[in-house]
């Protein structure tokens, strides 16, 4: 709920949002109405399980072992879920498994996309069960508002249009992705007598 706030979204009106947090370790996967949750879920697979994917593909492709840093350096940099017009490329150091030496690699963003698919569509996977379970006149809602993306994980490129292409509903990324969190807790704090009329009811 908070992204939501975070977000900008008056949450409190009788209307569906859909909101998909990505953060470190989980991802959340709400859609919200009146203040509050009506079908929600969550999963381990968020920026951390991205990173892992990275480490094993470099591992199994490249015969290299690279750190989690690494790994992370190349989702923000050159880090994919759906193609980009131009193949970018980065170089990165690991250890050769072979001869457990330093040794430098040319990595291409085609490879992160290879690296990356599986975790995003597990987090498509899980929009679309929320989806199944929303209520018709909330879909409508969502159909017509979008799906609100939040959290560092969101940024990784392409997630979004993956989403879009998946579910057919527009997707958002909020303005301020890694703080929605924060802001919106503030934010809840305010407005915390409309969230206890909607307990109370």
């Amino acid at each position: 709920m908070q992204q939501l706030y975070g977000a900008g979204i008056d949450i409190s009106k009788p209307q569906g949002n859909m909101v998909v947090d990505i953060g470190g370790g989980t991802t959340d996967v709400a859609v919200i109405s009146l203040g509050g949750s009506v079908v929600s879920t969550s999963l381990k697979v968020a920026g951390d399980k991205f990173d892992e994917a990275v480490v094993k593909y470099i591992k199994r492709k490249h015969n290299v072992i690279i750190g989690e840093r690494t790994a992370e350096d190349l989702k923000i940099n050159i880090g994919c879920v759906y193609p980009k017009i131009q193949d970018v490329e980065m170089d990165i150091r690991g250890r050769d498994l072979g001869t457990g030496l330093p040794k430098t690699i040319t990595i291409h963003s085609s490879e992160m996309l290879e690296a990356l698919i599986e975790p995003a569509m597990m987090v498509v996977d899980a929009v679309h069960s929320v989806l199944e379970k929303t209520p018709p006149e909330l879909i409508a809602d969502i159909s017509n508002k979008g799906i609100y993306m939040t959290g560092g994980g969101s940024l990784v490129d392409g997630l979004d249009k993956l989403l879009q292409e998946k579910t057919g509903i527009n997707v958002m990324i909020a303005n301020d992705a890694v703080s929605c969190v924060a802001l919106g807790t503030g934010k809840a704090l305010d407005n915390l007598d409309v969230l206890d009329k909607r307990k109370r009811k």
